[in-house]
């Protein structure tokens, strides 16, 4: 039997995945959700608005968008542009809400790491077919 931390991180995979396909097209071709710079989804990242190290948020589809490594790692995730461009897409105060529920406290147990893992395996999957790419 996998142990949390380790369905957690399989969990990480699927759901970076998932993040990054999303928003590609059908050449895998993405783009930074703060500086705009455009790469195939694997040389991408999912960028988080609230820190990976809240639970509550950690797998939140809002609060994660694809980033580009030098925005992502060296920039500390540009949390002004990243703020201002949820706000833009997802109407006035998400970034503000994404907040409050960071600090919401959560236990994620066995068997949902099990069911979300095996959901963003099917979307990612799903996607991939539907748009043709690998």
């Amino acid at each position: 039997m996998k142990s949390v931390s380790k369905l957690k991180k399989e969990l990480d995979k699927w759901f970076s995945l998932y993040i990054r396909l999303r928003e590609a097209n059908e050449e895998g071709i993405s783009q930074c959700f703060t500086c705009g710079k455009v790469d195939h989804y694997k040389k991408l990242q999912c960028g988080h608005f609230q820190s990976r190290r809240y639970l509550s948020t950690r797998f939140n589809e809002t609060n994660c968008q694809v980033q580009c490594v030098g925005c992502n790692m060296f920039k500390a995730g540009e949390q002004f542009k990243f703020h201002i461009y949820l706000d833009a897409k997802y109407g006035e105060d998400t970034s503000i809400n994404l907040q409050h529920k960071a600090m919401q406290s959560v236990k994620i147990t066995r068997v949902e790491y099990q069911e979300y893992i095996t959901y963003y395996k099917n979307a990612v999957n799903n996607l991939k077919k539907q748009k043709g790419i690998e």
